[in-house]
């Protein structure tokens, strides 16, 4: 049995899309399966050898003719050469997704700075720069390309800790806490979301916002952190790395063709109850 339809809907053939933090955790989910559905990938992270190692696997596994950069996305001049380089390359640039952030419970108990009270400036500021500013500065980068050609998609990843407070409850003593600074700015994300898709209204560019669920991580994250977790979401689990694949293929194709200025929240439940 061929599904046409289903394939028409969700083909990203000859799509060029940027992808910022790809070579992360999530990252590398997402490029492969835009790569499974024919889109060509602008890799941008700041870990070379992982990002090349990946561009190199998608080229091969699902011969496209993706590539990888390194790129300060917080610099709005090494945003602007990246958007000339790839516009110079491909003629275009399709879609966007921001989902390079600071991971601060990954770090946390390298700097033990849990406590709102005494929390420093400057990771505050490291924070919202490459959360924050470097999603602005990408959308409005990206955004002049999509203005002109007349069309365009972004997608911006935000958490439901920029949506809801974080239970203190469920991390004790575990040094996991996510901290304000990313509270703040992936709020932030959300309104940036809303306020781009009815800046650019009838101009054909659609601007989403995909709200992410806690994934589970093993090699920091402990088992009395996860099961506290778990209990807090209606499936009953944290979310596997693949379980965003299908959302981020939904938002960036056809498929979500009627919906912009949105906050998809896909968090196992979590903010249902």
């Amino acid at each position: 049995m061929h599904f046409k339809s289903v394939n028409k809907i969700f083909n990203l053939q000859n799509k060029v899309i940027i992808l910022t933090g790809s070579a992360g955790l999530l990252g590398t989910e997402y490029a492969n399966i835009l790569s499974d559905a024919g889109a060509t990938l602008i890799l941008v992270d700041t870990n070379t050898t992982k990002n090349i190692e990946l561009k190199n696997k998608i080229n091969k596994q699902y011969k496209s003719n993706s590539i990888a950069m390194n790129v300060d996305i917080t610099s709005k001049n090494d945003v602007q050469k990246m958007v000339l380089d790839v516009v110079s390359k491909y003629g275009k640039i399709d879609g966007l997704i921001n989902n390079a952030f600071l991971n601060h419970a990954k770090n946390q108990s390298q700097n033990g700075k849990n406590s709102f009270e005494s929390f420093p400036i400057e990771i505050w500021n490291k924070s919202l720069d490459l959360n924050l500013t470097a999603v602005f500065i990408c959308c409005q980068e990206v955004g002049k390309v999509m203005v002109k050609q007349k069309n365009g998609v972004i997608v911006n990843i935000s958490s439901i800790y920029g949506i809801s407070g974080a239970d203190q409850r469920i991390y004790g003593k575990s040094n996991l806490n996510s901290p304000v600074s990313y509270a703040a700015s992936k709020g932030g994300i959300v309104n940036l979301t809303r306020y781009l898709a009815a800046y650019w209204n009838k101009k054909n560019i659609r601007v989403n916002t995909l709200t992410l669920g806690g994934v589970q991580d093993n090699s920091y994250q402990t088992k009395e952190f996860i099961n506290k977790y778990s209990e807090k979401t209606i499936l009953g689990r944290m979310a596997k790395k693949e379980d965003y694949k299908g959302a981020i293929l939904f938002l960036m194709s056809d498929a979500s063709s009627y919906m912009t200025g949105s906050n998809l929240i896909i968090d196992g439940g979590w903010t249902a109850w």
